[in-house]
């Protein structure tokens, strides 16, 4: 074989070689899920958020780095291991409280890559800063509070001014990188007796507050019971004034038909209401209406005329 046909043999090689790593890294594809970063000569070109099937110049021209969109957990004091259990990192979460005691607190960081260009390029380690950050901003707020707080009710305040802490420090780093939220997984005491005994004060502290919402429910409800039977006396008072008020104006209406009576007959309407008195008050009492000399009698009703005169007994035999 000569020396020109194996150097034709090498350069189809070379050739072949090329031309398959340039068919098979002209193209990329990018799940719904992923987001990509096109990077030309170590340079960060574009960021590719489109799923589907993309193209670009071959290696080493162009390459392509891939990334997820989906959000992150970032477990700070523990870790959970290939069989499902969880390993905790004691001297990672021992903390010193702001009154001097001494807890162990484990949290979850949920975190996305909102910049993939700066996660790429502007921090060699970006999760590490992440978890760096983490623990420098959660040492500080539970420097700052008391142990009370941090294993009781003030885990809350602890988780928002963790988050915030946190949000401010990976804005100053500037790696891409963006944090959804905090949450306290445990707050506990490294010592077992201890660690019972702020548990039983933590069970007191729930018990105390249940007391105090049913003592509250308790106290709305006879609130509303009191106010129930008020407005149906305030309701049935007004009723009443509604009943007087009304009877009162029929009272003073028949009194001034009565009395344009009265005017146009006053001795007639004089008497009549001396009789009618009198009939109201001795419903049972026969009345005798005498003259001024006392030798006629007058009677209205005549008292025959008002019940029916006594059967007469039928005599036996003949009579005169």
């Amino acid at each position: 074989m000569s020396v020109k046909k194996t150097l034709m043999m090498v350069g189809l090689g070379i050739f072949s070689i090329v031309a398959l790593i340039a068919v098979f890294t002209s193209w990329y594809t990018v799940d719904e899920s992923e987001q990509a970063v096109v990077i030309t000569f170590g340079r960060a070109d574009e960021t590719v958020t489109d799923s589907g099937l993309h193209f670009k110049l071959p290696w080493p021209v162009q390459s392509v780095e891939i990334l997820s969109k989906e959000t992150f957990s970032l477990q700070f004091g523990y870790k959970q291991n290939k069989e499902g259990e969880l390993e905790a990192y004691d001297a990672e979460t021992k903390m010193i409280t702001g009154d001097d005691n001494i807890v162990l607190t484990d949290l979850v960081v949920q975190w996305k890559i909102t910049d993939p260009r700066k996660y790429l390029f502007n921090a060699q380690n970006p999760e590490k800063i992440l978890h760096s950050a983490t623990s420098s901003a959660i040492r500080s707020i539970i420097g700052s509070s008391g142990i009370d707080a941090a294993l009781t009710d003030g885990k809350g305040d602890i988780e928002a001014k963790t988050r915030d802490l946190l949000v401010s420090l990976i804005e100053k780093y500037d790696i891409g990188v963006s944090i959804l939220g905090v949450k306290l997984q445990d707050v506990e005491l490294p010592n077992k007796d201890v660690r019972a005994a702020f548990t039983a004060v933590t069970d007191a502290l729930e018990t105390k507050n249940t007391k105090i919402n049913e003592a509250e429910k308790y106290v709305n409800k006879r609130i509303n019971e009191a106010q129930g039977e008020k407005d149906a006396i305030i309701s049935k008072a007004e009723g009443a004034k509604t009943a007087r008020i009304e009877q009162a104006q029929g009272d003073v209406a028949v009194f001034n038909k009565m009395y344009e009576q009265y005017k146009g007959n006053q001795q007639i309407t004089r008497e009549r209401l001396i009789l009618e008195t009198l009939e109201n008050v001795l419903p049972k009492a026969q009345l005798y209406i005498m003259n001024d000399d006392g030798s006629t009698m007058k009677y209205l009703p005549l008292p025959g005329l008002q019940s029916p005169p006594p059967p007469t007994e039928k005599k036996e035999g003949g009579g005169n």
